[in-house]
């Protein structure tokens, strides 16, 4: 059996083995660590544009 052959056919109904890697259906939220490093990046910007902010304004 070629791979081309074995990636088109599906899962017995009753299958002996679980499946060891589940084809979709997990969550559906954000990956870990993403929200964290948006806000950290979001913060470093603010400081950025306040320090130039300042420099600017306070010569």
């Amino acid at each position: 059996m070629t791979d081309a052959e074995f990636y088109t056919r599906d899962r017995p109904k009753n299958p002996r083995l679980p499946e060891d890697r589940p084809r979709g259906g997990g969550p559906k939220g954000t990956p870990a660590g993403y929200r964290g490093l948006r806000t950290t990046t979001t913060v470093l910007i603010i400081i950025v544009a306040v320090v130039i902010l300042g420099i600017m304004l306070f010569p």
